[in-house]
This record gives structure tokens, sequence and C-alpha cells, in this order.
């Protein structure tokens, strides 16, 4: 930001209207008059226009580059003048002059033109009048809001709807050809809504308040206006500024702690952002710009976080530390023009920002991703082995050696030392039968990559009904014939894919099963229980091979799993990552059968920074050292298991402690690019669901559509890396696109119609994705509303 001109003014104007477009800027002069500044040429003498008995309380440009016009008003007049038309009078001598288009409307407080220049909407504090410059006539008065008004736009794709907000809290939607109300919001804010802006591009609806509050919304058909999402400014500049101390690795305590103790209120003076270029595709309309009193924020839409910002104090060229009033001219080459008024000094201060720095994001440490760049380190935890003990040899000193049968050195007859006999013909008692064409042609198919244009599962296949059982956790084999669920009644359930038969039933914990976990040989699974004991099973018993318990941990384990291509077993338990060496010893003994000969070893211990893990995330399909931790400080963690170290923080990456936490592990079935591999998700309640790249450490997509208030509602993305699904509170399951620029796709219609044969839900905590034999299934654990009962069911393509 470079500040190309500033001007002391004769009298303050920090709570008006002042305008500026791309030639031109204009602010009052002595109250009555207004000066005109060529932006182009800032030498040269300003244009004086005459007309105004009053004060002009407020000013605008139009949005033509041809003719240029200003509309200014005062209690007596409303004018719009052709600036280029009075620079040629003033040339000639003549005095400029403009087409009075109202008169004694009262104080205006706000003017906007239409985008073709032929409408002017002017806010008085008890009314809108609609203007036309050129019959200079007043086509309709809209009254209706309960406080004075504050602002009004025309909608840009259809300019026979106005937006206004008031100090009544709320907006309204008028339709100018019949004069009345479509749609009138609720109050929003404790304080008066200021600015309103359009985003065209994403049809989105954009609400500034006094107090920093942010309210964006939908525009659909039929004046439908659907709430996206609510910013709080202080609390996105809050989060910031952590972030952006933990990137540059500079937490200085001093600095920050006089930074926290004065608090300042954050108004959204100014909301715009910069027009899309049709020749070239360089920016991106998913973010936009505020103007505060302090700086300027620059927020990016796809995350709802702050991506940058400027502030007045931090630019010591800037001869403005305040700001009273804003006024944006809309996009010029790669350039914005700002004029600011100051805040507590008569001054006006024109700037100049390069929309490329706005866009430019301060990135961390982009050499994260979950794929090593090194082997792994000689000292390094993932180099330990486990040693197994030697059977113990029978010969000991001073035993009886073992002695021949006979005392003959040569027996013929024994047959010790000859040869032995060559066998002319043996039945085959033990043959195989050969393998089934069937099969061979199956276990082919595993290869073959499933159709990736298919849409997102939709059509209900199975719906299993759990008697007074609550399923808390699922899991899918990776192969596509078993599923593991645990429940509430503290025993896990192997069910085949399409939910068919018997399940068999697992029991040994004593508390309900938060998690369970398969190998990725899938001859092993863990289930870990809130009885602080983990236990991994085998398909050839019905009882643990290897039992984790007895006082080991002293905390719940949170996302137990194995880990490093099932050569660990890895989980959290407090503030520390456990990762243990085992070895499963399947042999059956009928005599000793309940002594078990399977092992475990500690093999090392690391202690986050977090009081409590409280999600956790590993990938064991591949070679990887990073594990993703969550803390109860409401942090990410990536902690290098190579190193033994947390190798990047980001503090409050949600406000509340995060309970979700999934990585896109990807699937045999199908294949994605290598950079796909570092998102991941998280979940926290009230907050939504956040999308993560490891690379950068940086949110790039938030969803905030689906319900999550109360209870932890989980997310799972799709092997294919196309398709997110996530639980909700209002009875629904959203099905979300994984591109960025595709919007939020919702399956509540066909989950709660009562032709699909699929009662009614309620929360939807737990679910899952995955893909076989060319198919991609949802799976869903869902409570019913008016039983004690479970639903599980899962949809197919």
């Amino acid at each position: 930001m470079k500040e190309k001109l500033s001007l002391i003014c004769d009298r303050l104007l920090s709570h008006q209207q002042i305008a500026c477009c791309q030639l031109f800027f204009g602010i009052p002069h002595h109250g009555k008059d207004l000066l005109i500044y060529n932006i182009l040429d800032l030498q040269q003498k300003p244009l004086l226009l005459i007309g105004h008995h009053g004060v002009v309380s407020a000013m605008t440009f139009g949005n033509a580059m041809s003719p240029v016009l200003l509309c200014s008003a005062s209690d007596d007049y409303i004018i719009v003048w052709d600036v280029q038309k009075c620079q040629k009078q003033t040339q000639k001598g003549e005095l400029p002059t403009g087409k009075v288009i109202g008169t004694l409307l009262g104080k205006i407080i706000h003017l906007s033109f239409c985008f073709c220049d032929e409408r002017v909407a002017a806010c008085t504090e008890a009314a809108i009048y609609i203007l036309s410059p050129k019959t200079q006539e007043t086509q309709s008065r809209l009254t209706g809001h309960l406080g004075p008004l504050t602002s009004a736009e025309f909608c840009p794709w259809n300019e026979n709807v106005l937006i206004s907000t008031s100090e009544d809290r709320t907006f309204k939607v008028w339709d100018l050809n019949t004069e009345t109300v479509v749609y009138q919001s609720f109050v929003l804010s404790a304080f008066p809504l200021l600015n309103v802006m359009f985003l065209e591009s994403e049809r989105f609806l954009i609400v500034g308040s006094a107090d920093g509050q942010v309210f964006c919304y939908s525009i659909g058909d039929n004046h439908k206006f659907s709430p996206v999402t609510k910013l709080d400014l202080q609390k996105l500049e809050k989060r910031y500024k952590v972030q952006r101390r933990n990137m540059s690795h500079e937490a200085e305590v001093g600095e920050s702690s006089t930074e926290d103790k004065v608090e300042t209120s954050k108004p959204i003076l100014a909301l715009f952002c910069p027009l899309r270029n049709k020749n070239i595709n360089e920016i991106d309309n998913s973010w936009f710009c505020i103007g505060s009193s302090d700086g300027l924020y620059v927020v990016d839409l796809a995350t709802s976080e702050l991506s940058k910002v400027l502030f007045f104090k931090e630019i010591s060229s800037l001869s403005i530390n305040m700001a009273g009033a804003w006024s944006i001219s809309p996009k010029f080459e790669n350039t914005m023009l700002v004029l600011v008024s100051s805040l507590f000094t008569p001054r006006v201060a024109l700037m100049e920002m390069c929309l490329g720095d706005l866009e430019k994001i301060e990135n961390g440490d982009e050499g994260l991703s979950v794929f090593p760049s090194s082997p792994p380190l000689h000292r390094s935890s993932l180099n330990t082995e486990l040693k197994m003990k030697e059977p113990s040899n029978p010969k000991k000193k001073g035993s009886v050696q073992e002695q021949p049968l006979v005392f003959h050195s040569k027996v013929k007859s024994s047959g010790y030392t000859s040869s032995p006999r060559q066998v002319m013909f043996s039945p085959k008692t033990n043959a195989q039968k050969k393998s089934p064409p069937k099969k061979s042609k199956n276990v082919s198919s595993l290869h073959t990559d499933y159709p990736a244009e298919d849409a997102a599962p939709t059509i209900p296949c199975t719906d299993l009904s759990l008697v007074n059982n609550q399923v808390l956790c699922l899991q899918h084999s990776g192969d596509g014939k078993q599923i593991l669920c645990g429940l509430e009644d503290n025993s896990v359930l192997m069910y085949k894919s399409r939910l068919t038969g018997k399940p068999k039933i697992f029991i040994g914990h004593d508390k309900p099963v938060r998690s369970v976990s398969w190998s990725l040989s899938r001859q092993y699974w863990l289930s870990a229980s809130e009885d602080l004991s983990l236990r991994m099973w085998t398909h050839c018993s019905s009882e643990p091979a290897i039992v984790m318990g007895d006082g080991m941990f002293s905390k719940p384990i949170r996302g137990a799993q194995f880990y490093y291509l099932d050569k660990f077993v890895l989980l959290g338990s407090g503030p520390s990552l456990h990762l243990y060496l085992y070895n499963v010893d399947v042999t059956s003994d009928d005599i000793k059968r309940y002594h078990r000969r399977s092992v475990f070893k500690l093999a090392t211990r690391l202690k986050t920074s977090s009081t409590e893990i409280t999600a956790m995330s590993a990938i064991n399909d591949f070679l990887s050292y990073i594990v993703l931790v969550c803390g109860s400080d409401r942090s990410i963690q990536v902690v290098d298991m190579n190193r033994g170290g947390v190798a990047s923080t980001m503090a409050e990456a949600h406000s509340r402690s995060i309970h979700c936490i999934t990585q896109n592990k990807g699937s045999r079935f199908c294949t994605q690019t290598s950079d796909s591999y570092n998102l991941f998700l998280t979940s926290a309640i009230t907050d939504g669901l956040k999308l993560w790249d490891l690379r950068t450490m940086r949110c790039v997509r938030r969803y905030d559509s689906h319900v999550i208030r109360c209870h932890p509602c989980f997310s799972s993305i799709s092997p294919c890396g196309r398709f997110i699904a996530t639980g909700s509170e209002d009875n629904c399951v959203f099905s979300i696109s994984a591109h960025p620029s595709l919007p939020l796709i919702s399956l509540s219609d066909l989950l709660s119609v009562p032709d699909c044969k699929i009662p009614v839900w309620m929360p939807v905590f737990s679910l899952m994705v995955h893909s076989s034999f060319f198919k991609l299934f949802l799976y869903l654990a869902a409570e019913l509303h008016h039983a004690s009962s479970n639903c599980l069911t899962y949809l197919n393509m």
C-alpha cells in the first residue's frame, strides 16, 4: 500500500461519504463546494464545483468511464455532474453546472448509482428515494425500516432489486417494480449494519456491522437468501496474529501483551472486491477486502480466514493512522485506488494497492509432506526392531549326552547310513483343489480403477438396525470385504461389506469402544476403549492376541492405529504419542490357550506441547514420517517421527478443541496425484469443517453448511479424493465435493424421504467412505429419533 497524495481539509470528514473512481476523486470544500482531483495528473489544479447551498453530506461516482458522473447531495439539492463536461466548461471560463434531480429530501446519508448509471438511490434517515438522472424525477420512495438508513446498493445482475441496511440492525431486499419488500432479515447484530456488497461471480451478499461482524448470504432463485457464514473481525485478527507469529517463530511476549491490553472497535467501513479481468484470469474472486478503522483486511471466502492484513500503523509512509471513511475505485489494470479520510484529523489520503500483493499469502515452511524425502536417521525410533528371544538350548554342562539305541558302529539293517529308497508310487491324499476361474477374475479386478466420473453415492441399499446399541466408530478393511463397528455396549461387530449375514462378535472391553483400526495386511485389527486398554485381534481367534492395559495408560486412548506399513502400533494417550513394536503368534495350543505368546515393546514415547491429545492421524498405506496430532489447546501439531519431535504447530486452528482429523489416505482401487495426499480435514463443535494443506499448514477450504452444535460429528474422505462426507445434527448427511470451486451438495432430501425406505434420522455421528469393485460406498451410523436403537446403512452409487 503506497500513499500517492495527502491533503489537509478545512473540516473533519470522518463520518461522511467521500467519492473515488478510476480517474477522479472528490472531497467537500468549505462545506458547500466540491473539489475534484484528476488521479492521472495530481499536479493539476482541482476542479471546483459550486451549486449547493447546504453542507454536502454524501457524494459518489458512477460506474461508466465515459461520461464520468458524480452525484452529490446536501439538505437542499441532489445534483448529478458530468465531470468531463464541467472540465471543458471551466477551460472555456464558464461556470460548471449540473442537473438537480432532487430537492429538499432531507439530510442524505448515502448515495449509490445502479450499474448502468440510470438510477440513483439516496438514503435519508427515514426513506430511500430512487431518482432518475435523465428525467430528473423521483421514481419511488421506499419506507419500512425502524431506524435511520445507513446504505443501499443495487444488485449487479438485477437492477430492479435493491438492498438496504439500517440502524435497526436488519437489511431489506426491495423489488423496485412493485416497491415492496421481498425479503427482510432478522436482527443480525447488537450494532447498526453499515455496509452491503454483492459478489456477482459467487452470487453472495455480504453485510458488515459497526461491531466488526460480517454476514455472508447466498442468493438463490426467487429471492431466497441462505446464510453461509458469519465472521468476527476481532477474532480473525487475533487468530491471524497467532498464525503469523508461529510462522515467523517470533513469539515476543512483551509486544503481544501490549496489543492485547488495548482493544479497539473494528467497524466495517467498506466492503469491496476486485473485478475479474475478462482477458486475464489471474485474480480470484474467492476473496474480498474489508476497510476498517485501523487497516485493510483481506478475507478468503473459501476458508473464512484472513489471508493478509495491512495495518496503517505498520506502514510508516502513511499519514493516516485511523480511518473514518473509505471510498474504493474499481480495478484499474493490476491496481486499486483507495481514498481514506482520517478519523480524528481533517486529512484525506489517496492510496494505491497492488492486487498481487493482496493475493500473496504468507506461507509457512513448504518442506512438510507426507512423503519422506530422505531415509530414516540411524538413531531414529523407526529403525527399532523387536528382538525375539531364542529358545533355550536343552544341552547343559554335566548332563547326560544322547546315546544311540545300538552299540554297533554300523548296522546294515538299520538304514541309518543308507540312502532312502525311491518311492515308485504314492497316492495324493492331500491334493488341493484348483481355484475356480471366478476367483482369479475377482483377484485381477481388484487392481482395476473404478470409473472416476461417477457421482457421490446416493442410493440406499441396506438398512440394518442395531437394537439397544449405538455405533461409535466405523472402519472398513480396505479391500471392500469387511467392516468393523465399535459399539457402546463394549463390543465390536464385524460385518460383511453389504451388511448381510450375522456379524462376528468380539467382546472383552469393559467400556464403550471408541476406536477401531485395520492393519494394512488385514490380518489384524485394533480396538481401543474408554477402559484405558487396547486390544489386538486376529481372524482365527475370538480372544485378543495382545492386550495393552493394566495401568499402562493414565488417560483415554485416542486414535489407535497401525503405522509404518504395520510395523508399529501408534496411539495417543494424554499429552504423549506412544509407538509400540509387536509380534503376534497365531499358533494355537489347547493346553496353554490362556498363555499369550504374542509380545509388544515400547519403541518411543513423544510428548507434545498440548495438555491432552484429542485426535490423531497417520498414514499406514505407505512409508511416512508424519503424524498429525490435535490437542485440547485447539492446536494442530505435525510430529516428525523420524527426528522425534514436533516439526510445525498451528495454534488456534479452531475456536474449540478438534475432535476429528481425517487424512486423504487413498486406496488400492484408485490413483491420485501426490499433492492430494497432503490434504487433511479437521472438525470441531460449532466451528464447522476445515480442509488443510500440510505443505503450507494453512486452511484452504471451510465448510459450514452442516450443523454441528453439541455433538461431535465425524467426517471421511473418499479414496478417490473427490468427495468428503460429514455427519450433521439436522437429520442429514452431507456429501461435499473436495474441489474448492464446487459448492456443497446436501443429501438430506434423499435420507429423509419415506419413499426411500429410510427412517427419519437424528444426528449422524460416525461415517466412512471407501471404494471397491468399481463402486464407491458411503456407510452411515445414525441414531433414531424415537427409539433407543441405531441404524447402520450404506449407500451405493
